[in-house]
This record gives structure tokens, sequence and C-alpha cells, in this order.
């Protein structure tokens, strides 16, 4: 599965401002619920149900935060860079500043998840994404990276 088959250049946010992981994750299930017609309160009940389960901050400075949500018809992600980063309880202890939301419908596979784990793992695409000045070169750079 490619990125670009749940991301859109719209779905990319850049100088993202949040004091903490809670007003972040409420900020990006809204907008992930307006984008897809979801209830807000039920797309950040469902990430925030999942990221209790254990932090989705996968290290390096990226959080993956996802969660199965009944109703929607296909993978939607959102892609943010924060302007400071945050502490979202990750495994490296390190706060994060690229957080990428996912929400995957009920019974589908977990291949957008490893699309996005494996574009955002190395040093150089991270550096990629931090380097870019606007979100289209963001949508460019993750994309490429998370391509086949």
């Amino acid at each position: 599965m490619k990125i670009s088959d749940f991301l859109s250049p719209a779905d990319v946010m850049i100088d993202v401002r949040a004091n903490d992981k809670s007003r972040l994750l409420r900020e990006l299930s809204d907008k992930a619920a307006a984008r897809t017609g979801l209830k807000e309160d039920e797309v950040f009940e469902q990430i925030v149900k999942r990221e209790a389960l254990g932090s989705t901050g996968v290290g390096n400075g990226v959080a993956l935060p996802h969660s199965r949500i009944g109703g929607l018809r296909s993978p939607f992600g959102l892609l943010a860079r924060l302007r400071q980063p945050v502490d979202f309880e990750a495994i490296d202890e390190q706060p994060v500043n690229i957080v990428f939301l996912l929400l995957i419908p009920e019974g589908a596979d977990n291949n957008a998840l490893a699309s996005i784990a494996r574009a955002l793992r190395t040093h150089d695409s991270l550096e990629q994404i931090r380097a870019a000045r606007t979100p289209d070169e963001i949508f460019r750079a993750i994309t490429e990276l998370g391509s086949p």
C-alpha cells in the first residue's frame, strides 16, 4: 500500500502548535473527524484508548498514533510537523515533532501502518521531512519514501 493511498497534500500540516500530547491528539483527531465525516469525540476517544495501551511514540522524534474506527471505509492519515516538540512518552524518552495520525477501518490489515513505519524509520527520511519548507514538500518526501 502506498502512503498516497491514504494521505493527501491537504492532510499535511506544518508548524503545528501544541502544548502537550493530549491537546495535540485532540487537534489531530478533530481535523481527521472533519475530513472523514466521523464524530470528533469518537475519533479522539479511540486514539486515546489505543494510546493508553502504550505510547505510539516510536523514537527519533516520531509518533504514530492510530486506531481502528468503525464506519470508516478506507485508511485515512494526517501528517503533522510540530513547531516545538512535545513529550509523547516515546520509547526513547525523546520529545516528538513528527506525528502521523492514522485511522484504519475495522477488519483492515496493517499495511498502511507498516508503510508509514518504513518511511519514517531512517535518519535520511526524517531529515528530509524536517528540512521541508512547505506541506507539499513534506507530502512529496513522505510519499516518495513510502513508495514500494
